[in-house]
């Protein structure tokens, strides 16, 4: 006989819970569910916009390769939910710092307290102006040739210049198709060193700022220009500016700063995750705009992140609750065992069905 553990899935929340775990992406479903193994009371509060969405599949996660985005978050659900945690649909509006922890509200009335936060909420691309490039964002306009080059090898591949990584990333299609234009846009023309790697390399240089793309058939065919002339194209590569999604944390006075690199902004934090506000950890895209989820193996650095940050925060709830022991016995307070509580508890039952 084979036992079958019954899984309930619900949306309703509980009044409290060790941490609250905001975004249920690759970052956010692995710290929780290294979390709810630590046997913490955990809930995953996702608002069911992952930046990926619009990817065919998750490409460089080994033992994963090309799953498609939405099944490796019902898989990673799924193994949360197995371990007891809970993962509701919704959307945090405020987060306000409370004696105890915090308390988390969501758009739709709900809220709900928590000792320790993990922030996993991803990032938000802010696209060039271009009619027709967010709606091919992610099928023929991409931005990680580690995510979607080997899709497009060997094709007629366009460059946007959009960015200080912009040239980098000409440099780098270059190694999945010969044939590789770099369309300066509203950039100045590449000049000293990045003209002549750019030469080196054979990459084209189209300087004019792109109006538009040609779309054939659902597919794209070319990139038009101001002055009306086309450059025939198979697909566009295009590094966005990648900024956190943090507003709803602004009355705990963590706010998204720019990035080193310039790609845009994020939450800083130290090499665990904690971020400046205490009991506040982030992992992901929030803190790392690196992480790019499937590239070079990232969605498994975005978990790693996730579980990394979740064992501290679990290591953080165990020195506080080993000081609150300390205080409690140097008060000659005895701590129940879980067996203790459990006979004190039947034992009260039982006085009450006796009329004691």
């Amino acid at each position: 006989m084979v036992a079958v553990e019954v899984v309930e899935v619900t949306d309703e929340l509980k009044n409290a819970y060790d941490v609250v775990v905001i975004g249920g992406g690759a970052a956010g479903l692995s710290g929780a569910l290294m979390l709810t193994r630590a046997r913490r009371s955990v809930v995953v509060i996702d608002a069911g916009a992952p930046r990926n969405a619009p990817a065919s599949g998750v490409h460089g996660l080994l033992a994963r390769e090309g799953i498609g985005p939405a099944e490796l978050v019902e898989r990673g659900r799924a193994e949360v939910r197995g371990y007891g945690g809970q993962v509701v649909s919704g959307e945090v509006s405020t987060v306000a710092r409370e004696e105890a922890g915090f308390q988390v509200a969501l758009t739709d009335g709900r809220s709900v307290r928590a000792r320790r936060l993990l922030l996993a909420t991803g990032l938000v691309d802010e696209l060039p102006d271009v009619p027709g490039l967010r709606s091919r964002w992610g099928r023929d306009v991409v931005h990680c040739p580690y995510c979607h080059g080997w899709e497009i090898r060997d094709q007629a591949i366009g460059v946007l210049g959009s960015g200080p990584l912009s040239v980098h990333q000409a440099l780098l299609f270059r190694q999945w198709s010969d044939d590789v234009t770099f369309f300066s846009h509203t950039l100045p023309s590449p000049a000293g060193e990045e003209a002549e790697q750019l030469a080196a390399r054979g990459i084209r240089v189209v300087d004019g700022e792109v109006a538009s793309l040609e779309i054939v058939d659902d597919r794209l065919v070319g990139v038009r220009l101001t002055d009306g002339s086309v450059v025939k194209r198979e697909a566009l590569a295009v590094a966005s500016r990648m900024v956190a999604r943090t507003g709803l944390l602004s009355a705990l006075g963590l706010r998204a700063v720019e990035h080193p690199s310039g790609a845009g902004e994020h939450i800083p934090s130290d090499a665990t995750g904690r971020t400046e506000v205490p009991g506040v950890w982030a992992a992901g895209n929030v803190t790392d705009l690196a992480a790019q989820v499937g590239g070079a193996a990232a969605a498994g650095a975005a978990a790693a992140a996730g579980a990394a940050a979740a064992a501290q925060i679990n290591a953080d709830l165990i020195a506080e609750e080993t000081r609150q022991a300390v205080a409690a016995r140097a008060r000659g307070a005895v701590p129940f065992s879980a067996e203790m509580e459990s006979r004190v508890c039947e034992a009260v039952l039982g006085n009450r069905r006796h009329g004691l």
